[in-house]
């Protein structure tokens, strides 16, 4: 059973996601004003100088999987599954390449990056993109959003290995200038990650500008140190051909799937092109990636394989072996440098990621710091960039070196490459109405590439990926716990709905004290009377000169720009029904939404408007709603959510919060 005591669920201005119905009432009535398109025009490529932007994606896109060279041959090698043959060298580094050819240049920097929505990418633009696509076929919409938002929970998990194997592989070089260094290098990458973490809520704005730089001389650094050792042994290069890689797969098919799981450590970070597809165009991207990071890579990659084919014992460490000994500690500062960057940028997206996940309807709202007056998209979340140092910490303690890490990276990586490929097939289906037959012919080879990877990472879940697996699986159960306690207070709210229209037809047939200002009084429901009208007749028996019925609503749109913002509605006695949009990467700013108000009859006064919003208090009882447990912690979560009003930019000194009581 589901019981409400004078509870309005949604009253407290938390955005409702787009797909979520209101109830029908018999006397609703349309809209005079005219309606916002939901989608509006692309948003417009970033207008910043062409270099400028490709040495920005260099920076920011291109850090995780630039330094991935610290480690993959390294775990391709290290274990003893592949003996120190020529052949076997060859075909191990032509498995690097097609690697980085199929999944990075032909299904990420070709395909992907065409499926953006209004310019932004990423995988809660790819959910939204597909989830739209198939807005008609509900049932398998619900199954993309639900596989969508696991690949999103995942995501947090491949945040934790990602700094920690990136930062403890790069002071692990240590190692190499002196064995002596051993016992400082997890003390060391626990002060560079806390440092890290630490400077965040000063935002990166400052710090910025240095990545491209320092990320563009990583770049330059890998590709030297790959050619001082491929022209001792120039022969390597002939491992570019797919056929070193294809004969190694058909002599070696039990040991080729094992070392997928390792080989599909030199494409982390790929998905990052298609996240940051909104900050820097396809354009920039795309360069960058055939002009400098891929040619470095290879290099390198064909670098380390020449000095293994030189010195197999090099194999503990055939990065920072292959650099002079001169070079040892600059390189280790450079690399630790480029670790860092890397980890950022990832620290940088998550904030991102949950800002967009919680305007979804996803997560219950958290606290997010602007670090930045010129940049929107420069946010500090704290609990989530000290949630991610906790667990990072406790990953670098239990694996403690960058070879037990690699066991738990990857499982992460290749699922949210495989949901990727998945969500593609139904965006060019139904999206870009594209044949049957063609839509499985351009995604079917990435979907096997993409599964094979994901199979032989299962192998590793003894290992150590039930780790990021754990973290995401916990985040995963979160996010739908708090979706479906969201849908039974909508319930609860919809049971006991009075019509706003109604409502004020009988108030105003003996009006209240009417008293000079504004009051704006936030709800989910547009339509419905908000508890707090009822609380305020009922207590102060006044009524504002102006009421203002406001609803927040996030789409499954990235942009939605100011002109396109509020929609309208005259309920007369100076009365308005307004409901304001927003795209899933805007930023909530209410009062500036409604100064927009004011072009249609409406005057607000910031010194005579009041907010007034209800907070709820959850409590779970016995009956038809979730498990028990389930409904403790979606009590819990939204008791512990950060106040609508911080979260929609509300004045403090203008907020009135009453309180009510939902039973789910």
């Amino acid at each position: 059973m589901l019981h409400a005591h004078n509870s309005d669920p949604h009253s407290n201005g938390i955005p409702r996601a787009e797909g979520e119905r209101r109830p029908v009432r018999p006397r609703d009535r349309a809209c005079s004003c005219t309606r916002l398109r939901l989608f509006p025009d692309p948003v417009s490529a970033p207008k910043s100088p062409l270099p400028a932007l490709i040495l920005g994606a260099i920076g920011v896109v291109y850090g995780d999987i630039g330094t991935s060279v610290l480690y993959a041959v390294k775990e391709v090698f290290g274990h003893g599954h592949v003996p120190f043959t020529t052949e076997n060298v060859y075909g191990i580094l032509s498995m690097f390449v097609w690697t980085l050819t199929v999944i990075v240049s032909i299904k990420y920097v070709v395909l992907v990056l065409r499926a953006d929505n209004e310019g932004e990418g990423g995988l809660v633009a790819m959910l939204a993109l597909a989830s739209r696509a198939v807005h008609d076929r509900p049932r398998l919409r619900q199954v993309l959003l639900v596989v969508g938002i696991f690949g999103t929970s995942l995501f947090y998990g491949d945040g934790v290995i990602t700094p920690a194997i990136s930062v403890l592989s790069a002071v692990e070089g240590l190692e190499v200038v002196s064995p002596q260094f051993r016992h400082y290098v997890i003390p060391i990458t626990l002060v560079v990650l806390f440092g890290l973490f630490a400077v965040q809520k000063r935002g990166t704005a400052g710090i910025g500008r240095f990545f491209g730089p320092i990320t563009l001389a990583w770049f330059v650094a890998i590709a030297v140190l790959g050619v001082h050792q491929v022209l001792t042994h120039p022969e390597i290069l002939k491992a570019i051909s797919p056929h070193y890689a294809l004969k190694f797969i058909w002599d070696n098919p039990g040991t080729s799937f094992i070392i997928l799981g390792a080989t599909v450590l030199c494409v982390t970070g790929a998905e990052a092109l298609y996240a940051d597809m909104g900050h820097f165009g396809k354009g920039p991207i795309r360069i960058a990636w055939f002009s400098v990071v891929m040619p470095a890579l290879i290099l390198n990659y064909f670098g380390q394989g020449a000095l293994l084919l030189e010195d197999p014992t090099a194999v503990k460490n055939p990065f920072f072996m292959m650099a002079p000994e001169w070079a040892l500690i600059p390189l280790v500062l450079l690399a630790t440098a480029a670790t860092v960057i890397a980890s950022q940028a990832l620290i940088t997206g998550a904030f991102s990621v949950t800002r967009q996940v919680i305007q979804l309807g996803y997560l219950p709202r958290l606290n997010i710091e602007h670090t930045s007056v010129k940049t929107a998209g420069q946010i500090y979340i704290p609990f989530v960039n000290w949630g991610l140092f906790v667990a990072i910490v406790l990953a670098v303690v239990m694996f403690r070196n960058s070879s037990s890490l690699a066991a738990a990276y990857g499982i992460a990586v290749t699922t949210d490459m495989l949901i990727t490929t998945v969500l593609t097939f139904f965006v060019i289906r139904y999206a870009w109405k594209l044949p049957l037959a063609v839509c499985i012919a351009s995604t079917s080879l990435f979907f096997v590439v993409d599964f094979a990877f994901f199979a032989s990472n299962l192998l590793k879940l003894p290992e150590g990926g039930w780790f990021p697996l754990l973290i995401g699986g916990a985040i995963f159960m979160m996010m739908l716990t708090w979706k479906e306690g969201r849908r039974l207070m909508g319930e609860v709210q919809r049971a006991e709905a009075i019509d706003l229209r109604d409502f004020l037809d009988s108030v105003f047939v003996s009006p209240p004290v009417r008293v000079e200002g504004t009051a704006v009084f936030l709800t989910a429901e547009p339509g419905v009377v908000p508890n707090a009208l009822l609380h305020n007749l009922k207590h102060n028996k006044i009524l504002h000169e102006q009421n203002l019925f406001v609803t927040v609503r996030s789409h499954e749109v990235p942009w939605i720009p100011m002109n396109k913002r509020i929609e309208m509605e005259p309920l007369g006695h100076h009365c308005w029904q307004i409901i304001v949009h927003y795209g899933f990467k805007n930023d909530i700013d209410l009062p500036r939404a409604l100064e927009h108000a004011k072009l249609r009859g409406c005057q607000l006064e910031p010194m005579t408007t009041s907010y007034f919003l209800s907070r709820d208090v959850v409590t779970p009882t016995l009956g038809s709603g979730m498990a028990p447990w389930r409904e403790k912690l979606f009590a819990q979560m939204h008791h512990n959510a950060s106040g609508a009003a911080n979260f929609l930019g509300l004045p403090t000194n203008a907020v009135v919060e009453l309180g009510s009581k939902v039973e789910i």
